[in-house]
């Protein structure tokens, strides 16, 4: 009697979604209003294992409000890069209370990488892309991993990198979602007003799209509100909306507490 053909052990390495899952997304929710959107995302586990990533600056508190409406049991993902205003740090507690969020994460730095490449903490102020690389987007790599899909806050009218951004996008094999980005500042402003949603505290002072401390400036009237991001320099995006290949390992355990997410 043949013995039955052996199974091999076969290690899937397909990303999680395809261009054409994206595609299909797009065409299903094409004029379904935001909240229907990620109710349904949500109900039927479209997008797998997602979480939203949020910087809680001036505009986070609608995307935040829209996804609280539809699951509080998202996860909420901020990168801290230890460079954050202390009002930023305030404002996400407010948001994360208010909302009733039940998963609230935060991620940082590799102490050890820090050390090593920016023993005195001004990086920022001679190297800006790379103060970026190693305090948001490493970390925001390591925040992603075992997610499926996340959530973005970007909007099309941000800045020209931004235009034309479609609900649902492939980024490095995950479904990347981008619930607001066909609303405009009006858009935004009147759903601040409707829902009485509480503002960033610095958003008063001038400070119109917020960061971290040392890059940030207020924006001056007439100006772009990202003027005021990395002033002087030729730089509009920190990096964690850029697609990338897989990143080398950094110095430092990643099994410490301090460098993983905080639950």
């Amino acid at each position: 009697m043949a013995e039955p053909a052996r199974q091999l052990d076969v290690i899937d390495a397909r990303p999680a979604f395809t261009q054409a899952e994206a595609d299909a997304l797009n065409v299903r929710f094409e004029g379904v209003d935001t909240l229907s959107m990620l109710k349904t995302v949500f109900a039927e586990g479209l997008a797998g294992n997602v979480a939203v990533v949020s910087s809680f600056g001036t505009e986070s508190a609608v995307l935040l409000h829209l996804v609280a409406m539809a699951d509080r049991n998202v996860p909420v993902i901020f990168v801290d890069t230890l460079k954050m205003f202390t009002e930023t740090l305030d404002y996400r507690d407010t948001l994360i209370g208010r909302f009733g969020f039940t998963d609230s994460r935060a991620v940082t730095p590799i102490a050890d990488v820090l050390a090593k490449k920016d023993e005195t903490g001004l990086r920022w102020s001679y190297d800006p892309d790379g103060c970026c690389e190693i305090r948001k987007v490493e970390p925001m790599h390591r925040a992603k991993e075992g997610l499926d899909a996340w959530i973005s806050g970007r909007k099309a009218f941000q800045s020209v990198t931004r235009q034309n951004l479609p609900r649902f996008e492939i980024e490095d094999g995950r479904l990347k979602i981008n619930p607001l980005g066909d609303w405009t500042k009006t858009d935004l402003e009147a759903y601040f007003e409707q829902h009485q949603l509480p503002r960033h505290p610095l958003e008063a002072q001038g400070y119109l799209s917020i960061g971290c401390e040392p890059c940030t400036s207020k924006v001056l009237p007439g100006e772009d509100p990202r003027a005021g991001r990395w002033r002087g320099w030729d730089k509009v995006e920190c990096g964690i909306h850029t697609p990338v290949t897989p990143l080398p390992p950094l110095v430092g355990d990643p099994d410490d507490p301090a460098n993983q997410p905080v639950f």
